[in-house]
């Protein structure tokens, strides 16, 4: 099958912006195995980052993941937290993600996301066997990686961070994503 990207193929940003705006179950039309490979750690977490600005411009929470398979390299789900846009308190990027994968045997997979995940999704990950998670943004949110590295979950820190423009405009908003509704009322 001919893809439009393959090894000859420069990961640039508007290639990593495709590759995150197609659905993952078309991704095999967009790029081969050859492509896939050459997805180094960095270029995964800006697919993630895109992901976020996505959720950002369509009025939410900007926060992206990204699940690839270790072996291949391939994405095998993607997402971005649809918090308000679905006005579900728990569509966060890395659920997000998981669900687009389905049922896999996450242990063989490594997810990649733009913040540190909550409380929630760290469990999640840690049920879900997850064996590695790389966080993007510490430095505006952390605090779960202990948690997940406790239960033998290979953390890493590859830092991208967002534009720190999404908590000065909407910090409540952002207290409802990390804390739930009811955080919100201590405001």
């Amino acid at each position: 099958m001919n893809t439009l990207f393959d090894s000859l193929t420069p990961v640039t940003d508007e290639v990593l912006t495709a590759v995150a705006h197609m659905p993952t179950a078309s991704l095999p039309v967009l790029l081969d195995d050859a492509f896939a490979r050459r997805l180094r750690d960095a270029d995964l977490m800006r697919i993630a980052v895109l992901l976020a600005k996505k959720s950002y411009d369509e009025g939410g929470c900007p926060i992206g993941a990204v699940i690839v398979d270790n072996a291949t390299r391939r994405l095998v789900g993607k997402g971005h937290n649809t918090l308000v846009q679905e006005n579900h308190p728990y569509n966060h990027g890395e659920t997000a993600a998981i669900r687009d994968a389905g049922r896999l045997d996450f242990n063989r997979t490594t997810l990649f996301t733009s913040l540190s995940p909550c409380d929630v999704c760290a469990t999640l990950l840690h049920m879900r066997g997850f064996a590695r998670v790389v966080v993007g943004d510490v430095s505006n949110a952390s605090g779960t990686e202990r948690l997940l590295r406790s239960k033998g979950v290979q953390v890493d820190i590859l830092e991208d961070p967002l534009d720190a423009r999404f908590r000065a405009e909407q910090p409540v908003l952002e207290l409802e994503d990390w804390q739930g509704l009811a955080a919100t009322h201590k405001c």
